[in-house]
């Protein structure tokens, strides 16, 4: 089976513009990210919609696809790329591993793992979550949380907290139930990222503003892989102050 590990990355972000190309320790975060995945995946290319971007990857060796800039999620940019490198490359592929941009620490686990979710020749797309730790908050709305099957696939994902615990108080919710938050790593079938990049916005990922909620509305199966390991997400430059921090660490 051959994976092919695309990094949707673009420069215009409201929070931290140019976030892909900010220095941790002398290397663009990009570089980092990319450097990471290569770790598991030998096909690995950066998709974006800008020179800036193209450049940076380019000056430090890395495979890189020029995207249109009307992209409205990852997702939608990773089809594009899929298609273009297909292409340049002449080789097909048959599992794409959207990698976060904005995860420079994203762990050799997490990609192992998901990688091995396709070891199920059922698989059509896949994702991870991580229990939520004893000091975190699971009523923040920023942080989706996840229920997860019998058979180890989503049954849905939302901001606000789920399963609802009743008969408890609010703050005996975290020792009564395990619950899960998503991590934002996401694999597919080459053929299910063509198909569900067609489909409409439906009225459940209308109102929580997660686009998986698009494909579960549309029956398809997403395989959940657990994973101990945390994540460093960027979103701001204190998230990045942090991230310099932890790597001095």
């Amino acid at each position: 089976m051959k994976f092919l590990a695309l990094i949707p990355a673009r420069y215009a972000s409201s929070r931290f513009p140019g976030k892909p190309l900010a220095e941790i320790d002398g290397k663009p975060m990009i570089q980092r990210v990319y450097e990471r995945t290569r770790q598991v995946f030998d096909a690995c290319w950066v998709a974006t919609d800008d020179q800036r971007i193209e450049q940076a990857v380019k000056a430090f060796g890395g495979q890189v696809v020029m995207t249109s800039d009307a992209h409205r999620s990852g997702t939608d940019r990773c089809a594009e790329a899929l298609d273009k490198v297909e292409t340049l490359t002449g080789e097909p592929y048959d599992v794409v591993v959207n990698v976060q941009g904005d995860e420079p620490f994203i762990a050799y686990e997490h990609l192992t793992t998901i990688r091995s979710l396709f070891d199920r020749p059922d698989t059509q797309i896949a994702t991870l979550v991580k229990r939520f730790g004893a000091d975190e908050d699971i009523f923040n709305p920023n942080s989706p949380k996840v229920v997860v099957s019998a058979a180890g696939e989503a049954l849905y994902f939302s901001r606000s907290v789920i399963p609802y615990i009743r008969n408890a108080a609010r703050e005996e919710w975290p020792q009564s139930h395990p619950f899960y938050k998503h991590i934002g790593l996401y694999a597919y079938r080459a053929e299910t990222l063509r198909a569900i990049t067609r489909l409409p916005q439906g009225t459940l990922e209308k109102a929580e503003s997660l686009e998986q909620l698009r494909w579960l509305e549309n029956g398809y199966r997403i395989a959940v892989g657990l994973t101990e390991a945390e994540t460093v997400a960027v979103d701001t430059p204190e998230d990045l102050q942090r991230a310099i921090e932890l790597l001095s660490e």
